[in-house]
């Protein structure tokens, strides 16, 4: 159901030709945005009215034309794409390390730097990085992931005193959210969640929104917000 909440706006969302992209660049839709979506990949299910640019967060000049064709006006900004390889350190290539900081945390950089004349325009502005839990917590064989997750929260509340108050700046870190056959789940999935289970592509989507709406968030940034079903305040030992 199509509502007007964010009509007249403009969103941009990162890594949207599929899931949790996918759900945050539905979500606005159905509230009324214009949304751009940028993805290195071509769309899984297109959504009628987003615009779809295919384009390599790798490369700045490739972000500079993309934020040409947006216009001039900008009022969210989700950093959402994402690049992830669990390899041993002992293997891992210095490229391969290059590759995930490019995409992970470099990209955000450039869209947030190249965002602000948008927001002056617009005149309010809010940016949402999508980070993860890995951020606050690891384990093996995951350190350019993790490394690049922690510094897009740092990014976050730099970002939010550099910007304020024009722009607010806030992070998520999502837990288990499953873009796949969630009815292919098993019960100990869901239930070794707090809340009972796995998270869903949308409970991301429905934060976003919360977090781009600032006549409910408003005093709200530099702030980072765990999604994760309870699982980080869990502790999980073997007996």
């Amino acid at each position: 159901m199509i509502s007007n909440l964010f009509q007249n706006k403009t969103i941009l969302v990162t890594g949207a030709a599929r899931g949790i992209g996918h759900a945050i660049a539905s979500a606005f839709h159905n509230q009324g945005a214009t949304v751009w979506s940028a993805d290195i990949i071509d769309p899984v299910n297109k959504i009628q009215g987003v615009n779809y640019e295919k384009v390599n967060l790798e490369d700045e000049n490739q972000i500079k034309s993309l934020m040409d064709k947006i216009g001039e006006k900008l009022d969210v900004l989700i950093n959402n794409a994402a690049f992830i390889k669990m390899t041993d350190i002992r293997n891992i290539q210095i490229e391969e390390f290059d590759k995930i900081f490019a995409v992970n945390l470099r990209a955000p950089f450039i869209l947030s730097k190249l965002a602000i004349p948008k927001f002056e325009k617009t005149g309010k502005g809010s940016i949402i990085n999508i980070s993860s839990t890995r951020s606050l917590m690891s384990e093996a064989n995951n350190e350019a992931y993790t490394s690049t997750k922690s510094g897009l929260n740092g990014l976050t509340h730099a970002l939010a005193n550099s910007l304020g108050p024009l722009v607010r700046v806030n992070s998520i870190c999502p837990g288990w959210i499953e873009c796949g056959d969630y009815q292919a789940l098993r019960e100990e999935d869901h239930s070794q969640h707090p809340v009972g289970r796995v998270g869903k592509p949308e409970d991301i989507a429905n934060a976003c929104l919360f977090l781009a709406d600032d006549s409910k968030s408003g005093f709200i940034t530099g702030q980072t917000l765990v999604i994760d079903g309870g699982m980080t305040v869990k502790m999980i030992y073997n007996e």
